[in-house]
């Protein structure tokens, strides 16, 4: 995780979950890694936060129909566990830029689809209840693709391996559930 996601956490107003990607970055506490996805966590006097978090392995960026070259900061698929904000398995997702104002993210995987709202850098479902449908398609899913538009116009598509994804999930949950 790099310098550019916590410079760009800092600078915007975020949603309650992203606070704990600020709080992962700051921490850099990696306590396991499962295929795909690692599972970090940060505790101190004031709050307990664990992630499920991973990385793009495939990513196209398109404009007015070509692939061309853009500068992304990371982009990152996580589900954290906030217990001190009553957040538990909420799904997000950091393109790595500004999603175009009033957009959607449209999630694919295996065939079944979702949608999140965006917020600057920041998209997540609207509801627990989509939170619940999302986790459980990526339990039982091989990848995830995300297709967003960027406040410049840029279509991106990503694509997260769910390799490791239920055994990530899993373990920031329970560490979170203490």
């Amino acid at each position: 995780m790099g310098s550019r996601l916590l410079k760009a956490l800092a600078a915007a107003s975020l949603p309650l979950w992203a606070m704990g990607a600020h709080a992962q970055e700051s921490s850099n506490n990696q306590v396991a890694a499962m295929t795909d996805w690692s599972v970090f966590e940060h505790k101190d006097a004031e709050k307990h936060e664990c992630w499920a978090v991973s990385t793009a392995k495939e990513t196209v960026n398109t404009r007015d129909g070509k692939v061309v070259a853009v500068v992304r900061s990371d982009i990152l698929l996580m589900v954290s566990y906030l217990p001190h904000l009553k957040v538990a398995g909420q799904v997000g997702f950091t393109g790595g830029y500004p999603f175009a104002s009033g957009s959607q993210v449209s999630v694919d995987i295996d065939g079944n689809s979702f949608a999140l709202i965006t917020e600057g850098e920041w998209a997540w479902p609207a509801s627990s209840g989509d939170d619940t449908k999302i986790i459980a398609a990526m339990k039982r899913g091989s990848n995830a693709k995300l297709t967003a538009r960027s406040s410049r116009g840029t279509q991106t598509q990503d694509t997260f391996s769910l390799r490791g994804v239920t055994a990530a999930i899993e373990d920031a949950e329970k560490r979170c559930a203490q």
